[in-house]
């Protein structure tokens, strides 16, 4: 029986209807690994050693009771077979630290999903800079008068922080908008800190689609998420409506051109952002709607993904 390990965010305030670190938890239950559950503080360092102190853990499909923690437990990280690296942005250095101490785990023999290292190197937001041909014309910068310039030549874009999530501190700025300016000082800290600047994509209004992948090969259906009236963000954590699409030929051919390269980082569940024809972000943290999609779709999910853990963990296996 394989051993599995999560770090998340505190379980007992998760919305388990549509929870994908559940789903994940479900679906390697259903297998019959033992669950072993971490939060972020409960990840420590001893002489090299990355240590945890977990809980066993049963879960259950229902919206009312859907977990139970046993007696807290101390080991190396190591004697799991496999840890779900699940805690949510901001990717502040508390999290960067976290990576390197999952990374100590992983040269010790567990399997670390998403790897460690690729979660430092793949920022959500920067790593759409691999694939130029897939994103509309963008911009990384703390300087104003650089933002200024672009916004003049595209007319209207989206500006947003490279940490954030769920659709935080974004803004939509048009030409000539008398806000630019305190806009541009709060998101780049008066020039001390990066922001992105996208042209505005106006297919918004028909959804910002989720794509997720396994191993780099594409779910066939993405959850588009429709703004609420008047918003220009899609996240469902903003009153974003979501809707079941198919993936069109152009969202399979972004899926190729990233696949490569994010497999070979080792990321095994990614989640792509599509709006239009244009790739906006790479969510690697913690992407979402497996639960949606599911339900959906009469799909598994979260079992395919356990699947690919499962030959990935044989293969680490002696024969």
């Amino acid at each position: 029986m394989s051993r599995l390990g999560i770090v998340m965010d505190p379980i007992a305030t998760i919305k388990p209807h549509k929870d994908s670190s559940l789903a994940m938890l479900l679906a390697a239950q259903a297998r019959g690994w033992s669950l072993h559950y971490m939060e972020p503080a409960d990840l420590w360092l001893r002489d090299g050693c990355t240590f945890g102190r977990w809980r066993s853990l049963t879960v259950r499909d229902d919206p009312r009771d859907w977990f139970t923690l046993g007696a807290a437990e101390e080991t190396p990280l190591a004697e799991l077979d496999v840890v779900l690296m699940r805690q949510d942005p901001p990717f502040d250095t508390e999290y960067l630290y976290n990576t390197h101490l999952l990374s100590l785990a992983e040269e010790a023999g567990c399997l670390v999903v998403n790897r460690p290292q690729a979660l430092r190197e793949a920022n959500e937001k920067l790593a759409t800079a691999w694939f130029p041909q897939c994103c509309a014309p963008s911009l990384v910068s703390r300087d104003g008068d650089r933002l200024r310039d672009f916004l003049a030549e595209q007319g209207d874009i989206i500006l947003k922080p490279l940490d954030a999530m769920g659709g935080a501190s974004i803004f939509r700025v048009q030409a000539g908008d008398p806000n630019t300016n305190v806009i541009l000082e709060t998101l780049t800290e008066h020039g001390r800190r990066l922001a992105m600047a996208q042209r505005f994509i106006p297919e918004i209004r028909d959804g910002d689609k989720r794509i997720l992948l396994i191993d780099g090969e594409p779910v066939p259906y993405a959850l588009a998420r429709v703004p609420a009236e008047g918003e220009n963000r899609g996240n469902l954590a903003v009153g974003g409506r979501g809707v079941g699409v198919a993936l069109s030929e152009r969202d399979r051919w972004i899926c190729a051109q990233v696949a490569p390269r994010l497999r070979a980082m080792g990321l095994l569940f990614v989640g792509l952002d599509v709006i239009g024809d244009y790739l906006t972000e790479v969510n690697v943290t913690s992407p979402t709607c497996i639960r949606e999609l599911d339900a959906l779709y009469g799909l598994d999910i979260a079992g395919d993904l356990m699947s690919v853990i499962a030959a990935r963990l044989d293969q680490a296996r002696p024969a």
